[in-house]
């Protein structure tokens, strides 16, 4: 699981401890990889692009990509700020899921690497779902985040989960909800693969 929130206490956070409990209850074992807490840096270095000559993956991307290797399934839970994941989450995919890893079979950009995988995504926003939905903002999520890095690494893309109108305010019924949805899909994907 990659969590990304500076906070935590947030909602985002309690997502991403319901998902885990979820998938322990269920027999599976989970990396937490609390990107904050870790001091991730999400800065990509002019010696991990791709083709540079002198291409190294940084020690930090090295030890990431060895504690994620033998992972099946990845779970990417975060806030959508400006309606796009946070700075950290697309630094962290850029470096660590990047050139060598998650594609770039045979030296070229467009082989995916991690075919035979699968992620599912938690968001969550303080704007409402519909109006996400009506402006397009979460369909052009799907598009960008999703379905693209889906496409990028080979990688199935079992389902977006996405919670909108997440305020401080908000009812202990609304977070309770919600946090009983993830258990839910927990159990409708991986309910069966302990």
């Amino acid at each position: 699981m990659i969590f990304a929130h500076p906070n935590a206490d947030s909602f985002t956070a309690a997502v991403a401890q319901a998902y885990e409990a979820a998938c322990r209850r269920l027999g599976h074992e989970v990396l937490k990889r609390d990107l904050y807490r870790l001091s991730f840096d999400p800065r990509l270095g002019s010696g991990e692009l791709p083709f540079a000559p002198d291409f190294t993956p940084a020690p930090d991307v090295v030890l990431e990509r060895a504690l994620l290797q033998n992972c099946d399934i990845f779970a990417f839970v975060y806030p959508l700020w400006l309606n796009s994941p946070p700075a950290m989450m697309k630094g962290y995919l850029e470096r660590v899921f990047g050139f060598g890893f998650a594609y770039g079979g045979g030296g070229h950009s467009y082989n995916p690497l991690l075919g035979g995988r699968k992620f599912i995504s938690f968001s969550s926003s303080g704007a409402p779902t519909f109006w996400m939905e009506q402006t397009g903002s979460l369909g052009a999520v799907h598009a960008l985040f999703d379905d693209y890095f889906a496409s990028l690494t080979g990688m199935a893309a079992l389902e977006h989960v996405h919670a909108g109108s997440v305020t401080h305010g908000a009812s202990e019924f609304f977070v309770r909800a919600r946090l009983d949805d993830v258990g839910r899909i927990v159990k409708k994907h991986f309910g069966g693969m302990a």
